[in-house]
């Protein structure tokens, strides 16, 4: 069996409508597993950007006050875990 992932729409009749077709050598009949999000899932997607945006400004402002710090020292940091893991 192939597995093929597709977004789609449910409607009030509850029919199935595909976001794009689907490009298969012949006409046959298919096994159909419907994934719905959870109710929190929906409210996460709905202020992801408002959240995306207001991460990227406190970003931003981090970046052009100097209050970030460089990649070097992230890894100094992750290197000094993982030696700490290691000789524990």
């Amino acid at each position: 069996m192939k597995a093929i992932k597709v977004m789609a729409t449910i409607d009030e009749e509850g029919q199935l409508t595909l976001e794009r077709p689907l490009i298969i050598n012949k006409n046959s009949r298919v096994e159909v597993i419907v994934l719905i999000p959870e109710e929190t899932e929906i409210d996460e997607e709905d202020k992801s950007k408002e959240a995306i945006i207001e991460d990227f400004r406190q970003a931003w402002h981090e970046a052009m006050t100097g209050q970030t710090i460089s990649v070097a020292q992230l890894w100094e940091g992750i290197e000094d875990a993982n030696r700490e893991t290691f000789n524990n």
